[in-house]
């Protein structure tokens, strides 16, 4: 392969610096459209990366113009080591922050500031514990909801993650807006995507314009601001005049925003992702423990990367299942 000098530039000429890194494929909840209703096949232990091997390939991402790390999983805090996992990849020269459930959140304020980690992503998908139960097939609401309020009160900055549902929890779409009311956080309302085992259909989901909607008919005009949006932003961003927070549409499906993508994924057993979207894998870990070079695997896996949506460039590719489910369920993925 002809040696480029950025191996994280990709043939269309992005540039990647943030990793999302899945430490594990369990978790304790059970989200519909996140793993299938029968589980998933797990990874042996022995096939998951350990907390040296996690370091050893960050450093090496880091090394080639990686700035950004965000931990996943499944949910990364019921992974036992996650204390070591965090303090070692604090020592890299990067931003550091993660996503979870935050149903044990609470017992890990001490490690996360301690690690430099600043930036919690919460998944919430309803604002009502009935709801929450069906979605998640467990009883955490109450759990999930004290504990967002803990990290606002303990300084983090919160994003609050909602996959929107057709039928489920689109009547939500402006409590959650209202939830931004009194709290400094940023509600992003995601669009249902395909994996593998979650039923996805175009019907099931709740498009940018239909946000949209909701707020215009809830909210005058001039209420409603536009936020400008970060450098590689995966969101369009809005807050409602006079709230402390703000809100974000990520429309993954109907508005991609793959001309900016700076994102990998590294799956906890090893595997780069370079899109969320593609089905085809790159295995890192295997190469390193034969203790050679993973830097070529990178490159060639970055060069193979699609222009949009790992190679379905529209609606209609997207709605032709022999296109996605060979992708793996979200949780093996990492969120």
């Amino acid at each position: 392969m002809t040696n480029k000098k950025n191996i994280l530039q990709d043939s269309h000429g992005r540039d990647h610096a943030y990793l999302r890194i899945s430490l594990i494929e369990r978790c304790n909840l059970r989200c519909t459209y996140c793993m299938p209703e029968q589980g998933v096949q797990l990874s042996p232990k022995s096939h998951l990366m350990t907390y040296e091997e996690i370091y050893e390939i960050a450093k090496t991402f880091v090394k080639h113009g990686v700035t950004k790390i965000r931990l996943t999983g499944g949910e990364p805090l019921i992974r036992k080591d996650i204390p070591v996992i965090l303090e070692k990849l604090a020592t890299l020269p990067v931003e550091l922050s993660i996503t979870s459930n935050a149903v044990i959140i609470d017992k890990f304020i001490d490690v996360l500031k301690a690690n430099g980690v600043k930036k919690i992503n919460v998944s919430l998908d309803s604002l009502d514990a009935a709801k929450f139960k069906h979605i998640t097939r467990r009883h955490e609401f109450e759990k999930v909801y004290n504990n967002i309020l803990l990290l606002v009160k303990e300084g983090f900055t919160v994003k609050v993650n909602a996959v929107l549902m057709k039928g489920f929890n689109d009547n939500e779409i402006i409590d959650f807006i209202h939830f931004t009311k009194d709290l400094p956080i940023s509600v992003r309302f995601i669009e249902f995507m395909p994996f593998d085992g979650n039923k996805w259909d175009m019907s099931k989901m709740v498009s940018y314009v239909e946000v949209m909607n909701y707020v215009n008919a809830s909210f005058s005009k001039d209420r409603v601001v536009r936020l400008e949006d970060a450098p590689n932003d995966t969101s369009k961003n809005y807050k409602i005049e006079g709230y402390k927070g703000s809100f974000a549409i990520i429309s993954s499906v109907t508005n991609p925003f793959c001309d900016s993508c700076n994102r990998l994924r590294l799956t906890a057993n090893g595997h780069l992702k370079n899109c969320l979207f593609s089905s085809t894998e790159s295995d890192l870990l295997t190469t390193l423990r034969t203790g050679k070079p993973i830097e070529s695997i990178i490159q060639k896996a970055v060069q193979a990367k699609f222009k949009v949506r790992g190679g379905m460039d529209t609606l209609e590719k997207l709605q032709e299942p022999k296109l996605h489910n060979n992708n793996r369920s979200m949780i093996t993925i990492g969120g």
